[in-house]
């Protein structure tokens, strides 16, 4: 009698464990999460692939913290562009033309660097500045990308050009992103129903009138 009821039992055990149904893990494209990422990437003119790894990292929900989270993380890779360029003219200190192209190219990354200030300037602490400031902020991203292009456009020699655009191209790539979601923000915005008016206007600070340097 005690055999077979051990023998019941581990028949029960064996069965209960072989059937049981292993605990799902929770599906990441059905979050919030990744909705609200999803939801911003979407104006992505290109390859929303890099825009959404980047996003990914960052620990919120909040739809306007997400789209500041993508220029700040350009601005991080530009410095690291210019920290590669550095790193990379000592090899070509041989040739005249391509450190000259470095130079140049170095020089107008930190060109963007400084636009990335002022674009923090615009962008300001909350969303009502950077609504106000919306025009100024698209166009500080364009002369940003404007940099990079220069960059890559004085660069005659095919093989630093492949070597430049490796060391640049996320920075590059990143600041195009920036600018698509900014340039998408009535889409973003209404995706999210953020009810603020973004100005069409341009609010960068204006030079003093000619008149002025006259007296």
């Amino acid at each position: 009698m005690n055999v077979a009821i051990k023998l019941a039992f581990l028949f029960l055990t064996v069965t209960s464990t072989v059937t049981a149904t292993p605990a799902k893990r929770p599906d990441y494209l059905s979050t919030q999460h990744a909705k609200t990422i999803a939801g911003i990437c979407t104006v992505i003119q290109s390859d929303t692939s890099l825009c959404t790894k980047t996003l990914k990292e960052v620990s919120s929900d909040d739809p306007i913290t997400l789209i500041r989270a993508l220029p700040t993380a350009a601005e991080s890779s530009v410095k690291k562009s210019v920290t590669f360029l550095i790193g990379i003219k000592p090899k070509h200190t041989s040739n005249a033309v391509a450190t000259a192209a470095i130079n140049s190219c170095e020089k107008n990354l930190n060109n963007a660097l400084e636009d990335f200030a002022e674009f923090w300037k615009a962008t300001g602490k909350d969303v009502t500045t950077l609504a106000h400031n919306y025009f100024t902020c698209k166009k500080t991203l364009t002369s940003i990308m404007g940099y990079h292009s220069t960059c890559l456009d004085d660069i005659k020699d095919k093989n630093l050009l492949k070597e430049v655009e490796s060391g640049i191209g996320v920075g590059k790539n990143l600041s195009s992103n920036s600018f698509d979601v900014f340039n998408g923000l009535h889409t973003i915005f209404n995706t999210f129903a953020i009810n603020v008016k973004l100005n069409e206007e341009d609010t960068s600070p204006r030079p003093p009138p000619l008149s002025d340097y006259y007296y």
